[in-house]
């Protein structure tokens, strides 16, 4: 029997997890301070000098590991690679029912 459900659009939402919003938010900062490292060819010791964070930090925010990070700091870090941050607002999409087959 195979069953699908929809996505949400959050992962974190799909998983039930508590405060999605704000580990949807993190991960999104995260994948665009990864990709400004990776599109500047810096090493990870090099975005250690920028961040001013040591090289195993930056190590564990390339991997996806975001204990210890919360938004603002990931944030400035966008600043400090040079990247401008726009934040949105925009009303919610009403939860439509999730089909399963």
């Amino acid at each position: 029997v195979n069953r699908r459900e929809e996505s949400s659009g959050n992962i974190f939402a799909d998983l039930n997890i508590p405060e999605p919003s704000l580990y949807l938010a993190k991960a999104e900062l995260a994948n665009q301070i990864c990709t400004v490292i990776q599109e500047g060819n810096l090493t990870q010791i090099e975005a250690a000098g920028i961040l001013g964070i040591n090289q195993p930090k930056v190590s564990a925010l390339t991997r996806g590991n975001l204990d210890g990070f919360k938004c603002d700091l990931l944030s400035k870090f966008l600043n400090l690679l040079g990247q401008n941050i726009e934040i949105v607002v925009r009303p919610q999409k009403s939860r439509q029912s999730r089909s399963r087959n």
